[in-house]
């Protein structure tokens, strides 16, 4: 790995590491008051105008510390947006990060008086095209609509101050470097790059030398730390207590995500759960950008406790008190464990892992969880109330009704069963609090182009 610069994370307020008054006062607003490590190592050097090369997990706060300097820098400059032409650019692998990004980052941009825009497939373009001839300052895009929209004529990189990559080795693993290399090389030589990964491996190595000068390269914490404060267990089941099993933990208290190898898996599950009377929604590439917006919304505001998704939610996605992750298929590589467990445990709270394994698939798991650096809690379930179930999933089990879509623009609601909101019992150490709440759904969505994933 090329690199002029390594650092250890630095410590200190966020005015202590530069940051402006006046996005502090955005901050405080939300409750951001102390630096996360990968921000405040990063921070110094990305507010004086040098290319990073970041490696944070997923949670660790990597999105303020390249969306702050981003705005300050945008605004120091002092430059207006030209039509088609956009000042600053912020790539991401996925619909639902593009959403997540631009709702980090769109405060800042407000207080700063910058304007935002999102590109992504799944959608009709015209409101994208719109906004890029009004003139936008932060363009935050899926590299394969951005690319369609450069094709038409619609976008022009040569104005751009800042370049920030997000979850770069995630772009690696879906195949799209080709396409972010050819946006990086219509952006201009010399200009500011920010490269943000959960691993540097030999892919990102490819675009650190080729793309960023002299960047200052900080690790924020150890290769291993998003199972730091996980609990690990693989249970060993036979394939007729599969599901049943799964109905079983998916039936306690709190949000439950639980991934599947494949799309067809993930509908198919989800609808068993929910003929369970296990209030769920799926989530996966063969979901319309409506559907995928829906269901999202639904599980953020816990009128559906489970979420089924393919590895498309293993990266990138942001969604609050998830104590309980169930591998019901074990993925295919130990990147593909530690990215989707690391949807637990988020931000300092504690969480627990579930790989549920038949007799055909032990062998692989134990090599998974040995290349992962994990060493689980092994346990065989032979039947429905073995006494592990309930240590992983306390609380009383409930199964209120299916998950119906709303209809009429209605809030999202499982059809009653008799039993209404799943309540009781709290998770033991108050790690699976009843989170279903009502509330209007937190802001999530969609983003990329349809054919990334």
């Amino acid at each position: 790995m090329t690199s002029s610069a390594s650092s250890s994370p630095a410590t200190g307020t966020f005015a202590d590491l530069g940051v402006p008054a006046d996005l502090l006062a955005v901050l405080g607003r939300s409750n951001i008051t102390v630096p996360t490590p990968i921000q405040a190592a990063t921070l110094p050097d990305s507010l004086a105008g040098r290319d990073v090369l970041g490696r944070g997990r997923t949670g660790s706060g990597k999105t303020l510390a390249f969306g702050i300097p981003l705005v300050a820098r945008l605004r120091h400059s002092g430059q207006q947006p030209q039509t088609k032409r956009p000042r600053a650019l912020i790539l991401a692998p996925t619909r639902e990060l593009v959403t997540q990004i631009e709702a980090s980052v769109k405060p800042l941009a407000d207080a700063a008086g910058l304007r935002t825009c999102t590109v992504f497939g799944g959608v009709g373009q015209q409101p994208q095209v719109d906004a890029l001839r009004r003139g936008v300052d932060i363009l935050i895009a899926c590299p394969g609509r951005l690319e369609d929209l450069i094709g038409q004529r619609h976008c022009d990189l040569g104005a751009v101050e800042t370049t920030v990559l997000d979850e770069a080795d995630h772009m690696a693993d879906l195949g799209f470097l080709p396409a972010v290399r050819r946006l990086l090389d219509a952006t201009p030589r010399g200009s500011q790059r920010l490269l943000f990964s959960a691993t540097l491996d030999g892919a990102i190595d490819v675009l650190v030398r080729r793309y960023l000068h002299k960047p200052s390269v900080h690790e924020a914490d150890s290769a291993q730390s998003p199972v730091v404060a996980m609990e690990h267990h693989v249970l060993n089941v036979s394939r007729d207590l599969r599901l049943p099993v799964l109905i079983d933990l998916t039936s306690a208290p709190g949000r439950t995500l639980v991934f599947t190898r494949t799309k067809h898996g993930a509908k198919a599950l989800a609808r068993k759960l929910n003929g369970s009377g296990v209030p769920s929604v799926e989530l996966h590439g063969n979901l319309s950008q409506s559907a995928r917006t829906r269901n999202m919304a639904a599980f953020h505001s816990g009128a559906a406790t489970t979420l089924v998704a393919t590895d498309i939610a293993a990266r990138g996605i942001h969604v609050d008190d998830i104590a309980l992750v169930i591998h019901a298929d074990p993925p295919a590589e130990h990147k593909a464990y530690l990215h989707r467990s690391g949807r637990t445990a988020r931000a300092g709270a504690a969480g627990t892992v579930v790989t549920l394994a038949t007799s055909e698939q032990s062998r692989d798991v134990r090599a998974l969880t040995r290349a992962a650096g994990i060493k689980p809690a092994t346990s065989t379930v032979d039947k429905i109330g073995h006494p592990v179930l309930h240590q992983l999933a306390p609380g009383e089990r409930t199964q209120p009704g299916a998950w119906m879509a709303p209809t009429n623009h209605t809030a999202p609601q499982p059809r009653p069963a008799g039993a209404g909101r799943r309540s009781g019992g709290g998770r033991g150490r108050s790690r699976r609090r009843n989170r279903s709440g009502a509330g209007a759904p937190s802001r999530t969505g969609a983003s990329s182009q349809s054919r990334n994933r």
